[in-house]
């Protein structure tokens, strides 16, 4: 008798989105059939989150940022004209409206630590995954914008590794009030006892650190998570050691699968650093898809998405990213590498000063610098299989290019390719989010470290 062949890695999937017109692939807004200019309305998120509930996405990853992009040219002109990241409203608002039309799909949402009261915050995020029944995660982001810093009252932005000590105490704040404010068994909602909640389960936290105090009890009863998903994107050392403490989920940005292996070897390890398994994170990595029902037909599309793209936008986007303006380069001089408090793992790219202005330029060819991935669905489901198998992947966060239209396409045509080969789930589990990727308990392990702040 034959042994069994062994079961195939579900792929999971992350829709890429911001509460904005452009988000990655800038210049894209310009595109007749994108209707990303409707990000204001409701219908707008309603319509998209029934759509990726039908392609039985596992969540919609919704980015952030605090601060503009004025790096580029020393000004917002063109983050303006071509709106990069700007204007950008709050994701979180937008979840209730989600939650409510669909009942499976999961929602990461960016939130930026350093301008956000911890003992407010802890209300908000126990809102969100009480009213979408435990669905909600939390990308654990610090800020990078010398803009955002002054907008808020510091003269500049706080250096990296400080954000991160910061970041460290925020979340020992948040597993106090999420994880050991409230019992289990604290509310009993008994009407004839008139008792509702029981004062002997439930406690004042009691903080007095570095850069918190707090002394209060959480304002909200335990919600099916108590914890949300935590999401992290830092791929710096210091980084990698927070995601190794704290992340559930990283996400992380691959040009080429050997070093994309290299830094989702460094993740797990670092959780091993940190007393955990491996496995206990699911990485994600961007990615751009461009599917048509033959290739001829797909790289037709990618022709004609790149002729509505701003490559310009695109590294006006870097140059915040990296702290550097390069509009003060000319297109072939050498960029000098200059370290400073942005995204490391952006400015790690141009340490060599083998980059310019027309590489740049031509890398961001179609609005961004996410790899990409065209051809037909076959080809497509090859290339993610492929990229999952060498690299050590979870799934990815899928962007938009045009919208919904690249969403639409990847569901109709690359979801049921890879369905037809055991790579992508036929349908939901059930349970919350946390039990949906990882299929335990709705709460954290009692390995993270966030769960020793039980009762």
């Amino acid at each position: 008798m034959s042994a069994l062949a062994p079961t195939k890695k579900k792929i999971l999937l992350n829709a890429f989105n911001m509460n904005c017109v452009g988000h990655i692939n800038h210049g894209l807004w310009t595109h007749p059939r994108d209707n990303s200019t409707q990000y204001q309305s409701l219908e707008y998120w309603t319509e998209l989150a029934q759509l990726l509930e039908r392609g039985l996405f596992d969540g919609l990853f919704i980015a952030d940022i605090v601060g503009v992009y004025d790096v580029y040219q020393d000004s917002v002109d063109v983050t303006l004209k071509e709106s990069i990241q700007l204007p950008v409203n709050d994701p979180l608002l937008l979840v209730s409206a989600m939650a409510a039309v669909t009942r499976n799909l999961g929602f990461g949402l960016t939130a930026n630590l350093t301008y956000e009261a911890p003992y407010l915050f802890a209300r908000r995020l126990s809102t969100l995954d009480h009213l979408s029944r435990g669905r909600v995660g939390w990308n654990i982001v610090t800020g990078y914008l010398d803009s955002a810093a002054q907008a808020m009252g510091l003269k500049e932005q706080i250096e990296h590794d400080r954000r991160y000590d910061q970041a460290d105490e925020y979340l020992e704040v948040l597993y106090k009030l999420w994880e050991g404010s409230w019992e289990d068994d604290a509310v009993v909602n008994d009407r004839e006892q008139r008792i509702y909640a029981r004062p002997d389960k439930v406690h004042k936290v009691e903080h007095q650190g570095e850069f918190y105090q707090v002394s209060g009890y959480h304002l909200c009863e335990p919600s099916p998570q108590r914890t949300p998903v935590l999401f992290q994107a830092g791929s710096s050392e210091r980084g990698l050691v927070f995601a190794g403490r704290h992340a559930e989920c990283v996400f992380i940005s691959g040009q080429n699968k050997a070093a994309t292996k290299a830094q989702v070897d460094k993740v797990r390890a670092s959780a091993v650093a940190a007393g955990r398994n491996p496995e206990d994170i699911k990485i994600f990595m961007g990615l751009n898809v461009i599917v048509g029902a033959t290739e001829e037909l797909a790289w037709k599309k990618h022709a004609e998405y790149r002729s509505h793209a701003s490559a310009e936008a695109g590294v006006a986007h870097f140059s915040a990213s990296t702290g550097i303006d390069f509009a003060q380069y000319e297109l072939d001089e050498p960029i000098q590498y200059v370290k400073n408090n942005a995204i490391q793992s952006a400015t790690k790219h141009l340490q060599n000063n083998d980059w310019t202005r027309r590489k740049l330029l031509e890398q961001h060819a179609l609005g961004g610098r996410y790899f990409t991935v065209v051809g037909s669905p076959q080809q497509v489901a090859d290339d993610l299989e492929s990229w999952i198998a060498e690299t050590g992947l979870d799934g990815f966060n899928l962007t938009r290019i045009v919208t919904p239209e690249s969403y639409v396409d990847f569901i109709d045509l690359v979801i049921p390719e890879l369905q037809r080969r055991g790579s992508y789930k036929t349908a939901y589990e059930t349970g919350t989010l946390r039990e949906k990727l990882f299929h335990q308990d709705r709460k954290l392990p009692a390995r993270h470290t966030g769960a020793a702040y039980r009762r």
